[in-house]
């Protein structure tokens, strides 16, 4: 995939180096015991409000959760960072035009890289929940370190298998943005329609040359990887059907090509 070629997304916040537990206790404002006890006699010495010191410090993304606000460096510039990047402007580059013709606006999410655990407005999650979007803040969260599970434990490498893990996230978004979000009730019709939306992307990616040869199959192999009776096999030595969240293996790759062979969203609003 010529991931390369495509233009970086400027909403992307990198979280990863940042610690937002600290042992002995949670952060106030950024800072741990020791600081805030500096803090008190800076105030005191200064004659100041000591919350107003406390205030110019750090703010709490948490909604007063007590986790300080995570401080992004910048745009990444390692390749894994530059990847989910470039991947995430290249949905934009898709998502906007289909809505511009649909005369509505497409207003991007935003994507958070993280290390091991990160607040957000759906709470405090870890890297073991695996990739996710939050509706309440309308982001996506993803330790890149998933990556190397999707490769190594579920047999799913290459570029295009990772790009479409995010553009699966970033369907989530559109259907958010267009009210199908959990309006059917049905976690296994959103989980397929987002694969579906995923497929639209790659659609789109390939009609302007960022798809090369194997990349479809790739995507298609990592779908089929992560279906719920595969992981199920794996993990516990036998398939639940009635505990499905996200659609069998030939249930994802089927809705994940059906957005790549058609590129409508339209043929994604059907069930299952």
């Amino acid at each position: 995939m010529k991931w390369q070629d495509m233009r970086p997304s400027g909403s992307v916040e990198d979280r990863r180096g940042y610690s937002p537990r600290m042992s002995g206790g949670m952060r106030m404002g950024g800072l741990g015991v020791g600081g805030l006890l500096v803090m008190l006699v800076l105030s005191w010495m200064l004659g100041v409000d000591p919350m107003t010191l406390l205030d110019s410090g750090a703010t709490d993304p948490g909604g007063g959760s007590g986790v300080g606000a995570p401080v992004s460096g910048g745009p990444p510039t390692d390749e894994a960072g530059r990847f989910a990047t470039n991947v995430l402007g290249d949905t934009e580059d898709t998502w906007a035009p289909i809505f511009s013709r649909e005369g509505r606006s497409y207003s991007p999410p935003g994507l958070v890289l993280f290390s091991g655990e990160t607040p957000s407005a759906c709470g405090f999650s870890s890297a073991a929940v695996g990739p996710f979007y939050c509706p309440g803040d309308r982001k996506v969260y993803i330790d890149l370190t998933f990556f190397r599970e999707l490769d190594r434990r579920f047999g799913a490498p290459g570029d295009f298998a990772q790009a479409y893990v995010l553009a699966h996230e970033v369907g989530h978004h559109v259907q958010n943005l267009t009210g199908a979000l959990g309006s059917r009730g049905d976690s296994v019709a959103t989980e397929l329609q987002a694969d579906c939306l995923a497929g639209v992307w790659g659609y789109s990616a390939a009609r302007r040359g960022f798809i090369e040869p194997g990349d479809v199959e790739e995507g298609l192999a990592a779908a089929a990887a992560i279906g719920d009776d595969r992981l199920q096999q794996r993990s516990q030595g036998r398939v639940v059907p009635e505990s499905f969240t996200h659609g069998s293996s030939a249930q994802r790759v089927a809705a994940f090509r059906r957005g790549l062979e058609v590129g409508d969203p339209a043929a994604c609003r059907q069930s299952r």
